[in-house]
């Protein structure tokens, strides 16, 4: 007797994965939702959109009444001008959203049969859909957020000759008890660099968890609260478990598995794509793998990303 899949499982056998009409399909209802083909310039759409037909005439292309555009689900989107097939495009992003700790550009080159710079290039167009503009602050009155910075790139015993490695400082806010987690790479970690993040990302009605850093006594006293605890001392939790900062410590340990264990390497000039993809697979840890995929496409909207782009520093 077959097992059944289990609800987190990715089951291959889904047209989506192997039909491009089917890929296309489920693209439209993730992106479009049940308003139906909506165009990406002027946001018509019911029946001020109609399908073109013909035999020159690709799937999947509306006309606009208002603007007299044509289009298709792909346009104004990370997929815009893409020669990979929707239907790969679908299973990269469930591969990506099932990893816990990701998934590299040459497992994506293995698995979906793309040059590895395609696999490499659709990662990031794919890292770039979870980036929101203007997110709304962590925490808030009886809530707890907390704040830690970690280091990322390799170890100075690991290194036969030569200088140390340099490593690149990235700071994360968590919001305690099922929260969301922000991480930020700021270029240093003093009080200029880190208070405008910690003021606009976390509100200033949460208790506010630290650790003993010289850095965060003048930020936490703009919070309704401030605790710390000292790892220099080996001390990790006091209070009766209260002030702890084991949520953001637990983010950096998976954050760090996958530098480690999966790409080997990130370089400092797209780390904050990453972070952006942890962030959103730990945010969207709940959902099911599927649900989790699906959400990651639907920020495809509005997003593009072409490949001069990602060769300049993703936060300059």
């Amino acid at each position: 007797m077959s097992k059944k899949f289990p609800k987190q499982a990715i089951d291959l056998r889904n047209p989506i994965f192997n039909d491009e009409d089917k890929a296309r399909e489920h693209l439209e209802s993730v992106l479009w939702g049940p308003q139906g083909p909506t165009c990406p310039r002027c946001a018509s759409y019911g029946d001020r959109v109609t399908k073109m037909a013909g035999k020159s005439t690709r799937p999947g292309v509306y006309k606009c009444k208002d603007c007299r555009k044509p289009f298709s689900v792909t346009v104004g989107s990370v997929m815009e001008r893409s020669h990979i097939p929707l239907t790969k495009w679908v299973l990269a992003s469930h591969l990506m959203m099932a990893s816990k700790k990701g998934m590299s550009a040459l497992q994506l080159h293995r698995m979906l049969n793309v040059s590895y710079e395609a696999a490499w290039f659709l990662a990031h167009r794919l890292r770039e859909c979870p980036v929101k503009a203007n997110p709304r602050p962590l925490g808030g009155k009886n809530k707890v957020v907390e704040g830690d910075e970690t280091y990322i790139g390799g170890k100075a015993k690991n290194k036969a000759f030569g200088p140390p490695p340099e490593k690149a400082p990235v700071f994360a806010l968590v919001e305690r008890d099922g929260g969301h987690v922000r991480s930020f790479h700021v270029a240093n970690v003093n009080s200029e660099t880190l208070r405008p993040i910690i003021v606009k990302h976390a509100s200033r009605k949460s208790y506010l968890m630290t650790d003993e850093s010289r850095v965060y006594p003048s930020i936490g006293s703009e919070f309704s609260g401030h605790g710390t605890v000292n790892h220099s001392a080996d001390e990790y939790v006091r209070l009766g478990g209260f002030i702890h900062t084991n949520t953001i410590e637990s983010y950096f340990a998976i954050l760090k598995r996958g530098v480690y264990g999966t790409f080997h390497s990130i370089s400092e000039q797209h780390l904050p794509r990453y972070l952006a993809e942890f962030d959103f697979r730990y945010n969207g840890r709940h959902m099911t793998d599927a649900a989790r995929a699906d959400a990651l496409l639907a920020g495809a909207k509005g997003k593009r990303l072409q490949y001069h782009q990602t060769n300049k520093a993703a936060n300059a």
